[in-house]
């Protein structure tokens, strides 16, 4: 098997030669906290090391175990009957009424995604550790431990296999006889931990979390136990030693190397399906998983392993050029990089981690990555740990095409369906709307769909939103002009567009002037100040709405023509979409936000959704709509750089589309910029939106959005592309004046290998995966292509 790793620049630093590494985090030290912590995953069980020298602690995660059970859609059957009252008092600007009367379109919150447990590996040693090494690989997914103790030296490897549905650890001492360990583990849920026939169990179950005021299916009340069930098994395989069991540990006494399988399993079976009475036998799939891992050696897994992960990893490979930085661990390159210090293979090796993450997070059907991934070690996890659909649930995916990862989009797009089946009763019973679908702010593992606010306890600025089905619907049209799958689009993808377009068509009213508006209307989590000095979020005919309903319908009649259907359809999406509120400019120049030209209440507001258009979408760009493309410059520029995490992936993302380089360089450096973890006391702390020692997004605290942004916008500032054309290094940054990629996609089916020198584009190479023309654009330069199914030609710039 072939191997490819990414480049690995050797640099002159204080006299000694020192490889720094663009694909290896690595630390002197153990983990202290989570957020110094390095992780591992299958996309569905996760594994969160610490890697201590007395104690290793690690935390597992499977991805399907949330509280709860099967939403009940019909929670609130007659909520939409308060949509006259509320337009009528939106119609007669009583803002104050309608914020009120708003609160009585809102459901139950979402379930919560939870932490499966901890195991611990507890050793016997006694000496001071020295030499010590914690590493992840992100080229082969595996991390390593190594340290000696009294003329020892003892290593840990870890991976997490997909195919085999297995964590394995293996185990060593150089030293014959010298390794001794014992294991255990809890639960922060229900459970129960026992050993059995050498092996040690970890049974529970999740809990149900009702809202007050939530009516629950009466069948679901007639079953005695309710919940997700879970289950952990882990065996000790030995060569020498003796394993060592009591009541709940299983261990091993004078080894020289050992390995340690940990399968985990939940019951859950479906987003539709109670995980109590119809859920999957556990027990046995986690057995099946061990006993089959269990028969095949450490070499073969590892193999097994190494090629399913690399199959995917080693698509994409980013060379920024030439680097004088030194080889630190990252803590200290991350500190150093704070300062201001060059360091592009940092820059590189926070892009690898982006699609690291997501290969590792994003390959479990129907349940796409959350808020944290895939490693969420708290029971109360904040905001839920669920999926946020204003914007965090989509920043995940921004990557999944364009840095060729296309398969990884599944779990999200297989959740759509999930979403658009519960959304059908949410459009009729919330919104009175009879066609379509919809979804709002939460959702989580159960597809609910309902907006949330504890049936009216919470604020209408982020409870009341019922958008989130326009801006999932594009994801399907990225998946499709990515891949050219047009069976995908006319058997699944399609009828999901359209189901989020009639909902829209059904939303839409009038406004005074005869323009199509939203009523009632919010902008995500954001509140305007009217000109009486009201503060409040619901409104009419907010931007954001309208630049996602623009999208949505641009890209239905555009998935309509390509497969030649539904003619009618059609034109009632292009007449609406013509008879749209138009954007607005405002006095100060910016995009307008409100239907009215009124003040923001936090001018510096984390969220730039009236920004939609410019990106995620694309009817906003400096060439199509210069007007509006200045005024989203300007929407930025009053907003500022400093934000959240997951913010600044987007704000890098939008300069990216505005081809400014040099100002998405200066806010990636920013994302870059170290935040010390969430528990730790320090004199001087460093805190705010950036990225934490073990390069974790911080919001902060820990959301893996601004990951996954991050990486997206690399890709952003080195090709842009659509039905028609592909630009090629639209938005490079001075710092990064030499380089190359091979793997980035490109919108038609393409994929591009490209080098550039003094950011002069040298040799660009186009691979169509499908066969099909396009156009190349190098500053005003365009060089018209066609190529066959699996044809790659070389283009001299």
């Amino acid at each position: 098997m072939k191997k490819i790793y990414l480049v690995c620049v050797i640099s002159i630093f204080c006299g000694k030669i020192m490889a720094q590494s663009s694909h290896v985090l690595w630390y002197k030290q153990p983990a202290e906290f989570f957020e110094e912590s390095l992780v591992l995953g299958n996309g569905k069980m996760g594994a969160t090391i610490f890697g201590g020298v007395t104690t290793d602690k690690i935390y597992l995660n499977d991805i399907t175990l949330w509280s709860g059970e099967p939403v009940n859609a019909n929670m609130s059957p007659e909520a939409y009957k308060n949509i006259p009252d509320i337009r009528e008092a939106l119609k007669n600007e009583d803002y104050k009424l309608a914020e009120e009367l708003n609160k009585k379109l809102q459901g139950k919150n979402s379930e919560r995604y939870l932490p499966l447990g901890t195991m611990e590996i507890n050793f016997p040693n006694s000496g001071k550790a020295t030499n010590y090494r914690r590493e992840l690989d992100l080229s082969n997914a595996i991390s390593k431990v190594s340290y000696e103790i009294d003329g020892v030296t003892f290593t840990r490897e870890y991976f997490v296999s997909a195919p085999n549905q297995i964590m394995i650890i293996k185990l060593t001492s150089n030293k014959k006889g010298t390794l001794n360990f014992d294991i255990k583990q809890d639960s922060q849920l229900q459970s129960k931990v026992e050993v059995k026939d050498n092996v040690l169990l970890l049974n529970g179950r999740a809990p149900i979390n009702e809202n007050a005021g939530y009516r629950v299916v009466s069948e679901y009340l007639e079953i005695k136990e309710r919940g997700t069930r879970f289950t952990t098994l882990t065996k000790i395989k030995n060569t020498d030693g003796t394993i060592t069991i009591s009541n709940s540990t299983v261990g091993i006494k004078n080894a020289t190397e050992a390995l340690i399988y940990v399968s985990v399993a939940t019951s859950f079976n479906g987003f539709d399906k109670n995980p109590a009475s119809e859920g999957v036998d556990e027990k046995a799939l986690a057995e099946k998983n061990l006993n089959k891992a269990y028969s095949k050696s450490f070499n073969k897994l590892k193999e097994i392993h190494i090629a399913d992960y690399q199959k995917f990893f080693n698509r994409v490979t980013l060379d920024l050029g030439k680097t004088t930085a030194p080889d630190l661990p990252t803590d200290e390159r991350l500190l150093r990089y704070a300062d201001g210090k060059e360091d592009k293979n940092l820059e590189i090796l926070y892009f690898n981690f982006g699609r690291y993450l997501l290969i590792s997070s994003s390959r479990t059907l129907g349940v796409p990555a959350n808020l944290q991934g895939l490693w969420n070690p708290h029971f109360f996890p904040p905001w839920s740990s669920n999926y946020t659909m204003n914007i965090n649930l989509e920043e995940n995916y921004w990557l999944a095409e364009n840095t060729n990862l296309s398969e990884l989009h599944q779990p999200l797009l297989s959740f759509i369906k999930n979403l658009s089946v519960t959304g059908k009763v949410t459009a009729k019973t919330f919104y009175g709307v009879n066609e379509g679908w919809a979804a709002a702010h939460n959702s989580d593992i159960w597809a609910m769909s309902n907006p949330v606010g504890q049936f009216g306890k919470e604020d209408p600025m982020w409870a009341c939103w019922p958008m989130a089905g326009a801006w999932l619907s594009t994801h399907i049209w990225e998946h499709y002009i990515f891949t050219q799958d047009e069976k995908y689009l006319k058997e699944e993808g399609y009828p999901l567009m359209k189901g989020a377009a009639e909902f829209c068509l059904g939303w839409l009213v009038p406004d005074k002037k005869g323009n199509l508006i939203t009523s009632p209307s919010t902008s995500p989590e954001n509140q305007y100040k009217s000109t009486d000095g009201f503060v409040g979020a619901t409104l009419y005919g907010g931007t954001a709405d309208l630049a996602m309903i623009r999208e949505c319908f641009d890209k239905t009649i555009k998935a309509s023509k390509v497969l030649n259907i539904d003619t009618d359809f059609k034109k009632k999406l292009e007449e609406a979409l013509s008879k749209l509120h138009p954007y607005q400019i405002g006095k100060k120049g910016n995009l307008q936000e409100w239907y009215f030209d009124w003040e923001d209440n936090d001018p510096k507001h984390r969220h730039q959704s009236q920004l939609f258009g410019l990106f995620p979408g694309d009817h906003i760009s400096p060439l199509k709509t210069p007007d509006l493309a200045e005024a989203s410059k300007k929407t930025l520029e009053i907003k500022g750089d400093e934000t959240t995490g997951w913010s600044k992936g987007w704000r890098i993302n939008l300069w990216a589309r505005l081809w400014d380089g040099n100002r998405a360089y200066k806010m990636y450096r920013e994302l870059l910029r170290y935040v010390d973890p969430d528990g730790k006391k320090t004199e001087n702390p460093r805190r705010g939106g950036g990225t934490y020692p073990n390069l974790f997004d911080a919001h902060p605290p820990f959301q893996i959005d601004g990951n996954f942004g991050g990486t997206a916008a690399v890709a952003e500032m080195l090709v842009q592309s659509d039905e028609n054309e592909i630009r090629l290094l639209p938005a490079l940054p001075d710092a990064w004046e030499m380089g190359s990629v091979k793997g980035i996609c490109a919108r038609g089916g393409f994929e591009i290998e490209m080098e550039w020198s003094n950011k002069v584009l040298q040799k660009v190479s186009v691979l169509s995966k499908n066969g099909g023309k396009t156009k190349l654009i190098f500053n005003k330069k365009i060089k018209e292509i066609t190529l066959k199914k699996g044809e790659q030609k070389v283009v001299l710039w």
